[in-house]
């Protein structure tokens, strides 16, 4: 059974950075695609990035500049690093991992984390 949890979440002001990490367990994470969504209070959930098993990455426009996906394979872990955060980036970010390279594009695969909270206030 694959195991994703995401950590790094938290409070941040507007114009600041914060660095979410999503570390799988239980299966190969090198062949694995991995995608973060992101869902607000009253909003549905949304794609924000994805990157493939071969490091090949996809943005939603909304995020495009501002944040990058990255991996660590030997740990097992996808990065999101978010900078120049603005509040409609506040939301709870879900990790999200499986095999399917539909993933980078939003069509989510079997694996979910709980998800951190990231908070854009001043």
């Amino acid at each position: 059974q694959v195991h994703v949890v995401e950590s790094g979440g938290g409070l941040v002001q507007p114009g600041g950075s914060l660095r979410l990490s999503c570390e799988a367990s239980g299966g190969d994470f090198s062949q694995f695609a991995v995608g973060w969504y992101r869902q607000a209070p009253g909003k549905q959930r949304e794609f924000v990035a994805g990157i493939a098993s071969g490091g090949r990455t996809n943005y939603a426009d909304s995020v495009k500049e501002r944040f990058t996906i990255s991996r660590e394979n030997a740990k097992s872990t996808v990065y999101l690093q978010m900078t120049n955060l603005n509040p409609e980036d506040t939301a709870v970010y879900y990790c999200n991992a499986g095999l399917r390279v539909a993933i980078i594009i939003g069509i989510p695969g079997t694996y979910w984390g709980r998800g951190t909270q990231v908070t854009v206030s001043s």
